[in-house]
């Protein structure tokens, strides 16, 4: 992303463009005008709000840019999927997939610039963590793939943790929602989180979208050797904060449990993991795990999958799952990772 030295308006909240009018000397309305050109015709120069005055365009143009930039690269895989490498503003990269289906187009979108929950199992967190992406980031990851204006619904399943950058995330879920931006319904967005408390009662509380919590182990342990932030933010506790919710209506809470082989695969596992979901309504999703080098797992096979799923759904919990997208590409769960900026390595290699 350009470095222009100015401000821009591309994920600002309705109220941040009053506060702008406001401080710009233009009328109050003007925010209003601005967010339509940015959120709904999606403009990307400010020369194009038209029915601002000269004048007023002028005087945000002295300190603003719109701030939206197409994606550096693309990479196509075999099954359709897409995955698109983004610069940010702290000037890093960050990967997005858009993944299309016969009836859906989904995007995932990344929140952060690498990890810091360091999961054993996930490229992301052995990149190690070097920025949160600011609301223009991650709207820019929106708004700037090819297939936007596409899109039936949003995952916050790629690089980082949503709620280790809960702010933003929540400024971007409401310009998804709200009248004034893309009014889309909360039911076409998912925020996934390894469930950081105070954060995810935050998303809970401040947003009507669904969630996705990983699992991947009901035995805290285990868990803890997986995804280390099991330590501080064990998922008894997890689990005690979403029963204090109603997820019976139309709001869906699901988890997401990677399967290792002979590892968490067995039917001891899905007892337990019944056992601890019990009297929750959600969804589990199974998902395959997609190796990674260094790490010393293996994915399992296709029987060890279905056997899990036809065991949860015998004692009532719906369970589904994953099909893998983009694995030839670096694009599946747990696989994205901007470590080396292999794009600028060599112009001669396609990204």
């Amino acid at each position: 992303m350009a470095v222009t030295g100015k401000k821009t308006l591309l994920g600002k909240t309705l109220p941040e463009l009053k506060q702008i009018a406001c401080e710009l000397g233009m009328p109050a309305y003007t925010a209003g005008q601005i967010a339509d050109w940015l959120y709904k015709k999606r403009v990307v120069g400010i020369d194009e709000m038209t029915n601002l005055s000269l004048d007023n365009r002028n005087r945000l143009k002295e300190t603003f840019t719109v701030g939206s930039a197409p994606p550096v690269q693309h990479l196509p895989s075999q099954d359709g999927t897409v995955k698109y490498l983004f610069a940010t503003s702290g000037g890093h990269f960050v990967e997005s997939v858009f993944i299309p289906e016969e009836n859906r187009a989904t995007l995932c979108v990344s929140s952060q610039c690498g990890c810091k929950m360091n999961c054993l199992f996930c490229m992301t967190g052995k990149q190690g963590f070097l920025e949160n992406l600011s609301a223009q980031d991650i709207m820019n990851q929106i708004q700037s793939v090819p297939e936007s204006p596409q899109l039936t619904n949003l995952v916050f399943m790629g690089m980082g943790e949503p709620i280790d950058n809960v702010e933003e995330v929540l400024k971007v879920l409401e310009i998804l929602t709200a009248d004034y931006g893309y009014s889309w319904s909360p039911k076409r967005i998912t925020v996934s989180t390894v469930g950081l408390l105070p954060g995810l009662r935050q998303v809970i509380e401040r947003s009507q979208c669904h969630l996705a919590v990983s699992i991947h182990s009901p035995f805290a342990y285990q868990r803890e050797a997986l995804m280390p932030v099991e330590k501080a933010y064990p998922i008894a506790k997890i689990l005690e904060l979403i029963r204090e919710y109603d997820f019976s209506g139309q709001r869906r809470i699901s988890f997401e449990y990677i399967l290792f082989k002979n590892l968490n695969d067995d039917i001891r596992h899905a007892k337990r993991l019944v056992r601890l979901l019990a009297g929750i309504p959600c969804r589990v999703n199974l998902i395959k795990y997609h190796a990674i080098p260094t790490v010393d797992l293996e994915s399992p096979d296709i029987l060890s999958l279905q056997a899990f799923r036809d065991y949860l759904t015998s004692k009532g919990v719906t369970c589904t799952i994953r099909s893998s997208r983009g694995e030839d590409i670096l694009a599946a769960c747990g696989m994205l990772s901007t470590k080396e900026n292999r794009i600028f390595a060599s112009k001669k290699q396609e990204y």
